[in-house]
């Protein structure tokens, strides 16, 4: 079976430098492709390097994605936008993780909007997916996304956590849902819930590695900074398919082949 990672942050310095070892053990695992996500200006040009260093060395893909996540926008230059085009020329790659968030203290929310509609131009301009961040801002993000362009060929809005009263309104926009192995937790009942609600055809899996870890119980790749604080590896991923598969009550093969085609539908041309 092939496993496909719709979002991860792969280039994260807590890794310590290990990536070559993370992606041998998801080779052995079957996960066939990771879209790895860059935050920032500052981590796009390790993105960039992964997916140039093992595009013909790693059995298991990586499609870069370069965009502004909302936690870092206080670190942009005047000249990121043009900077964000640049790593978009050089190589094929999807855009984000941009989005918006009302949830993270102290951050503020002024000028997020401005970033992220621009990024979103951006990827409606050349089609490309995007990968959206949200957090306690799901009706904004349903307006900006109703009122403004959007990639023909869809975007995915990573870690769905929105009530699933508002997936049908987000489906009509050409919203994929990406379920993440956290979601497996007990206290994230509701989040896990609202899967049941995803299209068939819109559904995608993913790990947020190194954020986000499956429940304890539930993990196959233990894993640890150099201080020792648990990371969540990307080798996880079948677990959190076979997590999920078990919680709406399907064969994992059954969603193994329809994440597939659901992810290659989205990603396929890159």
């Amino acid at each position: 079976m092939n496993f496909y990672d719709a979002h991860n942050h792969l280039q994260d310095e807590r890794f310590g430098g290990r990536q070559k070892d993370l992606l041998a053990a998801c080779k052995d695992v079957g996960v066939s492709r990771l879209v790895v996500n860059g935050a920032c200006e500052a981590d796009w040009p390790q993105v960039l390097a992964l997916a140039r260093q093992f595009c013909a060395t790693s059995e298991t893909k990586i499609i870069p994605s370069f965009g502004y996540h909302p936690w870092y926008l206080h670190e942009r230059t005047t000249d990121w936008l043009t900077n964000l085009k640049t790593f978009l020329d050089a190589i094929p790659s999807a855009v984000g993780e941009i989005g918006l968030d009302r949830w993270k203290p102290d951050l503020p929310y002024a000028g997020q909007e401005e970033v992220f509609l621009a990024q979103l131009q951006l990827a409606s301009e050349r089609n490309l997916p995007a990968s959206i961040h949200c957090l306690q801002t799901w009706g904004r993000l349903l307006e900006l996304l109703q009122k403004n362009a959007r990639p023909a060929c869809g975007f995915v809005l990573h870690s769905y956590g929105g009530p699933a009263e508002m997936i049908p309104a987000f489906t009509k926009l050409g919203a994929y849902f990406s379920f993440p192995g956290y979601f497996l937790h007990e206290r994230k009942r509701k989040q896990c819930d609202a899967f049941k609600s995803v299209p068939v055809d819109r559904l995608l899996i993913e790990t947020d590695a190194p954020d986000q870890s499956l429940p304890s119980e539930k993990i196959l790749h233990p894993l640890f900074d150099a201080d020792g604080k648990p990371l969540n590896h990307p080798a996880n991923l079948p677990a959190v398919y076979r997590g999920l598969a078990e919680f709406i009550g399907e064969k994992p093969e059954a969603l193994v082949n329809r994440v597939e085609e659901n992810f290659l539908r989205l990603f396929g041309g890159l």
